[in-house]
């Protein structure tokens, strides 16, 4: 029963949204100092570009394929039980990174890090759907999404600390003792839940498909070999006809009947592809090219996630009001003159003149334009399929992002030792910006043109759908009340 569920400011409450924030925050921490460390763990594993490339996108990868089964996973063997077992298997992962002596352990672990951020992610939030009173729910996921950009606004600050005075392997081992904590909080205070009606299947083979065609594609795009990039390619497709005959789908094709939900992952598509560029080049070129420490790179970003925090909210009340359209079509176009902008970054860049502007004017328009996306995916379905929605949403952006971290370096030209010549990595940073910028007016130009108002209301958006600077990181925001494992069978 629903009344013997434990209020929020119950002490078991408590206790449930602690082991939630904190499992959330491991992999959120993770997201955002590794971006800081990369220069030192060039140097120190003698990593090309290539390397770093595959730093990221070797976490990414697994994690956007395997996401959706993650949370079945959670549905079907109890949603504690894999939250726990991710955590764990995270930290694990993380001392195999700390611990890496050569940049192909490193990515190795990091595959590892991410087939356990995709058991970790979605519990986190269906923990709290599942162990909190319905009537403080709303409340509860509005706590989690604000502790959760707490901790992603100070990661890159963490980050570039534990790098400056201990190495670039405390940015792994700092997850250790965290997921220490989360594991005996868990087990000790959270309740263990399962859905009550389970699908007697599971899309396995579509999972270990599109994680096959994603690694092709991936591998094919940082190692410019075309060959792979079509086999990935046409796995892609193959994963696309197994969704459209499964009775048991991880992406139910009927989703994309709406017209505002695929154009709402369009938009995605493009511009999280765009972040994802920007976020990887942009704290290598303040260290490499404007000379400044990790700290100081990490500390330049901070006022995208003030921003966020400040007015995230007030956008999903503006889209509610007035619609998703304009928000969803202004916000690219900010965001794109926000890098405009940041082409002024170069040799001894000053903050306040060359770096500040951009970095603002880019938070201004990432501020206005998450919330409402957010809002139009789970306004455009039914509200039974609004968890298995914002969940193909939620891998939607992270998939642009991996593509967009293994194609764009080739593309601008940074290939090979490039991060060892500032004057060749800046030009190749000018033109991965401008590419940046056509997939963010890309993205404004389907929101205006395909976003209209969405199917269903979504009433709480501007109360518990802050999108919080993780958004910008990781992903979209999830629903309020909902978990992205919800229906993701």
């Amino acid at each position: 029963m629903a009344g013997e569920l434990p209020r929020l400011k119950s002490p078991s409450g408590r206790w449930i949204v602690l082991a939630t924030v904190l499992g959330s925050s491991v992999a959120m921490l993770d997201g955002t100092v590794v971006n800081i460390a990369l220069p030192r763990i060039g140097d120190a594993l003698d990593a090309d570009v290539a390397g770093l490339q595959w730093t990221l996108s070797g976490y990414t990868l697994t994690l956007a394929s395997f996401i959706l089964l993650g949370g079945a996973l959670g549905d079907r063997l109890g949603r504690r039980k894999v939250f726990v077992w991710g955590t764990i298997g995270f930290a694990v992962a993380s001392v195999l990174c700390g611990l890496a002596w050569n940049i192909e352990v490193l990515i190795a672990a990091r595959v590892l890090q991410g087939i356990a951020g995709a058991m970790l992610t979605p519990g986190s939030l269906a923990l709290i759907s599942a162990s909190i009173d319905p009537r403080d729910r709303g409340a509860a996921i509005g706590l989690w999404s604000g502790l959760g950009g707490v901790a992603g606004a100070i990661g890159p600050l963490l980050g570039g600390w534990l790098v400056e005075v201990a190495s670039w392997r405390a940015v792994f081992l700092i997850n250790v003792p965290l997921a220490v904590a989360v594991v005996l909080v868990s087990l000790r205070h959270v309740p263990e839940s399962k859905d009550p009606n389970p699908p007697l299947r599971l899309d396995v083979l579509g999972a270990f498909v599109v994680a096959l065609g994603l690694g092709a594609l991936t591998y094919g795009l940082i190692d410019e070999t075309i060959l792979l990039a079509l086999i990935g390619l046409v796995l892609l497709g193959v994963f696309v006809v197994i969704e459209m005959r499964s009775t048991h789908p991880l992406v139910p094709p009927s989703l994309f009947a709406s017209r505002i939900f695929t154009a709402a992952n369009l938009v995605t598509f493009a511009v999280y592809a765009a972040l994802g560029g920007v976020f990887f080049l942009l704290l290598l070129q303040l260290q490499l090219v404007a000379g400044y420490s990790p700290l100081a790179a990490g500390v330049s970003t901070i006022p995208i996630t003030v921003l966020m925090l400040v007015l995230s909210a007030r956008a999903g009340r503006w889209s509610q009001r007035s619609g998703p359209r304009v928000p969803m079509t202004l916000g690219p176009v900010l965001a794109a003159i926000g890098l405009i902008l940041m082409l002024r970054i170069g040799p001894d860049a000053n903050y306040l003149l060359d770096v500040l502007p951009g970095v603002v004017v880019f938070g201004l328009g990432l501020s206005a334009l998450v919330a409402p996306l957010t809002g139009a995916v789970l306004g455009s379905v039914p509200t039974a399929e609004s968890g298995i929605a914002s969940g193909v949403n939620n891998a939607v952006a992270r998939t642009s992002q991996l593509l967009a971290v293994a194609a764009l370096p080739g593309l601008a030209g940074l290939s090979g030792g490039a991060f060892a010549d500032p004057v060749q990595f800046a030009d190749g940073f000018r033109v991965a910006m401008w590419i940046c910028v056509g997939l963010l007016l890309g993205g404004g130009a389907i929101a205006a043109i395909m976003i209209g108002k969405p199917e269903r209301d979504v009433t709480s958006v501007d109360e518990s759908v802050d999108c919080k600077p993780h958004c910008a990181i990781v992903g979209p925001a999830v629903a309020p009340g909902v978990a992205v494992n919800e229906g993701a069978r």
